[in-house]
């Protein structure tokens, strides 16, 4: 039942072969012959960006990774703190 339903739902989810040149031929005449290339020039911008920044997110995680595995140098001798002394005031007697 939920099968009948839902089958008309999926069939409208991804255009077919004439709705894309339909599509196509709508941007040729919004943005005319010339601008097509800018607007595609742009769109490959944007991707380019889009996979270098998700390359360097990838690349800092995999390094915090190695940094993780690596073991701790092993700690040196524990510094003391250094002794203060406090004079007395002599302005109080």
């Amino acid at each position: 039942m939920l099968s009948i339903i839902l089958k008309p739902i999926l069939l409208l989810s991804m255009p077919g072969e004439s709705e894309w040149l339909l599509i196509l031929l709508v941007i040729l005449l919004f943005f005319g012959g010339k601008k097509i290339p800018d607007l595609m020039r742009g769109i490959g911008k944007g991707v380019r960006e889009f996979n270098d920044a998700k390359q360097h997110v990838k690349d800092e995680i995999e390094q915090g990774m190695k940094e993780k595995d690596t073991p701790a140098p092993a700690p040196s001798a524990p510094v003391s703190a250094p002794e203060v002394t406090i004079a007395p005031n002599p302005s109080n007697n």
